[in-house]
This record gives C-alpha cells, structure tokens and sequence, in this order.
C-alpha cells in the first residue's frame, strides 16, 4: 500500500482559481491522499464553494489571513499527520501523475528532503516556470534557473537546486515538522527559500523533479507576475533571508548593492508589464 501523503491547498479568496486547482487534483492517480484546503479567512465564498462540490476535500477554516507561512504552518498542525506533505498554490493544474515521481525521489535517499516538480506557465504550456532555483544570498541573487525558456530536454534531467519553490514543494512529513517548519516570520516570498537553506545547513538535500509536471497561473492573487505589490513584498522578504542567514557585517557592505538591484527589478518589471 502507498505511503500516506496529505496535500494542503492555501487559499485566500481563490475563487476564480481553485476550481480547476481541485478537480485535477481529485483525479491524481496516487492512492492514499488526502486533499486539504487551508483556507486564509477568504470573503469571496471560496469555502462555501469547496464544501458544496468538493465534499471528499477537507478544509481548515483560519479567521484571518495569516499569509503563506503561518497559513501553511497552521494548517498542517490541524491535520493528523500523513508520511509526506505536499503544500500547493491554489492556483496550479496538476498532472494527473505527479505524485508519484515525488514521492519515488524522496524514497531514493534518506537525505533527500525536500522535491518540487517542473512548473510550467499555465497560459503557455511549454514554458518554463520553475526548473530549479540559484541562490546566492551575498549579492542578493535569488531566481528560479530558465524562467521563460521553452521547455527542451534538458530541462527532463533531475537534479540537486539551490531551494525548491513553495508554489508546489513535497517534504517527509517528520522532516518538515523536526526542522521547525516555514518561518512565521516571512509573510510571503522567500520563506521556501529561507526552509530549503535550514534543510542544507543540516546537511539535507533538495531535488528538482522533473518527471513530475504542474502548471501555474503566477501570482494570480496579488495582481499578476510583475505587479508592483509582488516586487515589493519579494524584496522584503530578500533583505530579511539575507539578514538571517548572514553575518550583520556582511548585511551592511551588500546593502547598498541589494538596494540597487531592488531598484534595477522594479525598471524591468515595470519594462516587462508595459510590452506584455
């Protein structure tokens, strides 16, 4: 018999979204899975929704939208455990098998903590979104590898990244309990960066898994990939992971430098919105 594996849904008023992000997870070919949706004090009915035609679906009811961290954290401690956790976007589509690669990944070696699949754009099928991540906190640099690439083969290779994306991340569930979970700390973007660095400080490893497909409709709850509102909050979050996880002094001599680069993405987002 399958392991158990709980897949936790964060939503916060996904109604134009969730729909398509429950019916194809109802029809993944993983046997023993239970679908949860952590629901983030929504006001657009999104429960009422959920609870009429997704009836097989659990859902945690949070008053207040704690954001993604504390969200996800809240909802996975009301949930009796399963052996591996997959926390998911409520705006994603998944294929019908992505389970299982995962779930075969984090089997194949104990030290192997963390997966995330490939995730292409969901307006442009064979786009990539996601395949892999590059940090490197002294600069400020942290991206997923070929975003926007066409996807070709060599992008169907697995391999160790530097973090795996929190849109869609796969964990042993003890693992991702022993490390202290997602910080509550970091109210949205760059937490999944900040719990893939705790898993390779002690000495775990994080997988991008290719053979396992979904596709996302980015940032469709705060106004789109290069809205203003996410360039604010990614920078944000950047500065407190670099903080974190670096000596002060260092913080002090890269400011300057983070400040710069902040304000050379929000010219190229604002570039990228104008000639979308």
């Amino acid at each position: 018999m399958n392991k158990s594996i709980n897949i936790f849904v964060l939503n916060w008023n996904g109604l134009h979204v969730i729909n398509e992000c429950l019916d194809s997870l109802m029809n993944i070919s993983y046997i023993n899975s239970t679908i949860i949706v952590i629901d983030n004090g929504s006001e657009d009915d999104s429960v009422s929704f959920i609870s009429k035609k997704y009836p097989k679906v659990k859902i945690v009811e949070l008053e207040n939208n704690l954001g993604y961290a504390e969200g996800n954290n809240k909802g996975f401690g009301l949930i009796k455990k399963a052996d591996y956790s997959i926390f998911i976007n409520n705006d994603t589509v998944v294929d019908p098998s992505f389970v299982e690669p995962l779930v075969n990944t984090l089997d194949s070696d104990e030290k192997i903590m963390q997966v995330s699949p490939k995730i292409l754009y969901h307006h442009q099928k064979n786009t990539i979104w996601y395949a892999g991540g590059k940090v490197n906190l002294p600069i400020g640099y942290i991206r997923h590898k070929d975003i926007r690439k066409k996807d070709i083969s060599i992008f169907s290779l697995p391999s160790e990244t530097d973090y795996a994306t929190g849109c869609c991340i796969c964990m042993r569930s003890n693992d991702f309990n022993e490390i202290g979970r997602f910080d509550n700390s970091f109210p949205m973007y760059c937490e999944d960066v900040d719990l893939s660095l705790r898993f390779k400080k002690i000495g775990g490893k994080v997988y991008y898994v290719p053979e396992s497909k979904i596709w996302h409709k980015v940032s469709s709850s705060i106004g789109g990939e290069f809205s203003i509102n996410k360039w604010k909050r990614k920078e944000l979050g950047k500065i407190k992971l670099i903080y974190k996880h670096l000596n002060p002094l260092i913080v002090l001599l890269v400011f300057p430098l983070l400040i710069l680069l902040a304000v050379v993405e929000l010219i190229l987002n604002s570039l990228m919105r104008w000639f979308r």
